[in-house]
């Protein structure tokens, strides 16, 4: 998911409200690290079994980290990787500097 950017090129106010609330999260920024900390795409049933929640309640956290742009989801056929978004990240922080 390629998120849309402001005029100037930056994050929009939106967009930096919705990662900031996602990066309030202990549970979820766990899950970021862990998607961040590889260099191929994650596999989702790799990722979901590291963590002790439902699977609906993983879903959700997949899904609000996806919505914030922090997290890309690469498909093969059935299986469902995730890929960390650096760019995303650092628009933010990048944004959060000039405050």
């Amino acid at each position: 998911m390629t998120m849309k950017r402001s005029q100037n090129g930056g994050l929009t106010d939106s967009q930096i409200a919705r990662i900031g609330r996602v990066l309030a999260d202990p549970r979820l920024v766990q899950i970021l690290e862990e998607i961040a900390t590889s260099t191929e795409p994650m596999s989702y049933i790799r990722l979901r079994e590291t963590h002790r929640v439902s699977s609906a309640t993983f879903s959700h956290h997949i899904k609000q980290l996806k919505t914030a742009g922090l997290i890309e989801i690469v498909r093969k056929g059935k299986c469902a990787s995730v890929r960390f978004q650096r760019d995303v990240l650092r628009a933010y922080v990048d944004r959060l500097s000039t405050i």
